[in-house]
């Protein structure tokens, strides 16, 4: 059967996302990070307690168990409602224009997959607090969900207003014009996060003049890292987790420090966790992760052209139909979790590479370690968990892997 137009175009279209895809992630992901090749993780007993590995196995396991269930649920939840009758006639019942009936199913989808999950979050929620890993309140804990459901709502509402006013515009060309877009849309967000959503969520204020201010910018004038500012976030009133970043681009980037960071941890092992995060920026990681993302965008629009156009042929709605949302949103959701190993992949080897780069710089694989034990312990990780969860879902090196690092680089005099 000779391929129609579209089938034609969405087959370029995944082929030049999915080549593109696989020569950035081999250009611009460091493969080999660790001087010697990486070494296996240090035993846990030579770091952390018995009873500190016993309570952050205890913590973690049933944190897996309350996340992948809620996973699994909003997984079947998003399929019902794609592939069943039920999406397209919730969508029928929309009124407005074609766009006002995109947004308004969008909002839909999400809000039922969240009030279905929510049992899972509550119960996430509840461990959290048993363990004493967040004073928030519950009113804060809600607050906070509404707006994460806001900005998912938004975000993809832009996406699908997109792709599916491209398929009523350009009937046959649509998945290059879409895709194109789409990999025009991550390449933006990457520049207005830092100033749109981050302050959405958390308060900022510049970290005022002193020896940590003059030490994170020096550090940053060492790695040859421009920064506009180091800020300080109020995270603490929603986690007891240690972290930091590095966010924007040009004109936007600054270092952002966790307040906790600033305030509970010894000033050598801050600028460990400094040092990292400037690598990235050292690196153009930010830059990495934009296009190796937008990429898979280019490749994830023509395969959705592809398997819409192939369930449209039996009974589901076109592209250009709002009735097709439920289908898209469904179709997204399985892509993200059957290629979440290739993308977890791809950020733990560029994390190791930040790791052996803040240790070569600071040469202080003692403060490095000791922040990493106390990250582990701020956090409960699990000092080893499952392969397959690490597999799958781990964008860092676990923490033992990390320490087992310093201590290869440090014995052999980096």
């Amino acid at each position: 059967m000779t391929a129609t137009p579209d089938r034609r175009v969405a087959l370029v279209v995944t082929a030049v996302g999915g080549s593109a895809f696989v020569v950035l992630a081999i250009l611009l992901v460091p493969w080999h990070p660790v001087p010697g090749g990486t070494p296996g993780p240090v035993p846990a007993a030579s770091v952390f307690t018995a009873e500190q590995i016993a309570r952050a196995e205890d913590y973690s396991r049933w944190a897996r168990v309350w996340s992948w269930s809620s996973l699994a649920v909003s997984l079947v939840v998003s399929c019902v409602l794609g592939f069943s009758r039920w999406g397209p006639r919730l969508v029928g019942r929309l009124p407005g224009w074609w766009w006002v009936r995109v947004v308004l199913a969008v909002a839909a989808v999400v809000v039922v997959g969240r009030v279905i999950t929510l049992p899972f979050a509550v119960l996430m929620r509840r461990h959290v607090l048993d363990y004493g890993l967040s004073e928030q309140g519950w009113g804060g804990f809600a607050a906070d969900l509404v707006r994460t459901e806001a900005v998912q709502v938004f975000a993809t509402s832009v996406l699908l207003v997109v792709l599916i006013g491209c398929a009523r515009r350009w009937e046959r060309a649509w998945p290059a014009v879409a895709a194109a877009l789409a990999g025009a849309l991550v390449v933006l967000g990457s520049f207005v996060y830092p100033v749109l959503v981050e302050p959405i969520f958390n308060d900022f204020t510049s970290l005022p003049d002193g020896p940590l201010r003059t030490q994170v910018l020096a550090l940053a004038d060492q790695e040859g890292v421009p920064v506009d500012d180091v800020l300080v976030a109020d995270a603490s009133r929603r986690t007891t987790t240690l972290n930091a970043y590095v966010s924007g681009f040009g004109s936007t980037r600054r270092v952002v420090l966790y307040d906790n960071l600033v305030n509970d941890v010894p000033r050598d092992e801050t600028l460990s966790v400094v040092a990292h995060e400037l690598a990235h920026a050292k690196h153009d990681d930010p830059r990495t992760g934009t296009l190796i993302g937008a990429a898979g965008a280019v490749f994830g629009v023509g395969l959705l052209a592809l398997l819409v156009g192939a369930l449209a042929g039996r009974g589901r709605p076109p592209m250009r139909d709002p009735a097709v949302v439920p289908l898209v949103l469904a179709l997204v959701a399985i892509g993200t979790l059957l290629s979440s190993p290739i993308q977890n992949a791809i950020s733990r080897q560029i994390e190791t590479r930040a790791d052996v780069d803040a240790l070569l710089v600071t040469r202080d694989a003692r403060a490095f370690e000791a922040v990493q034990r106390e990250l582990a312990l701020r956090s409960l990780a699990d000092p080893t968990p499952p392969a397959v969860s690490q597999f799958w879902f781990g964008s860092h090196p676990i923490g033992l892997t990390r320490i087992a690092i310093a201590r290869q680089l440090d014995d052999r005099g980096y």
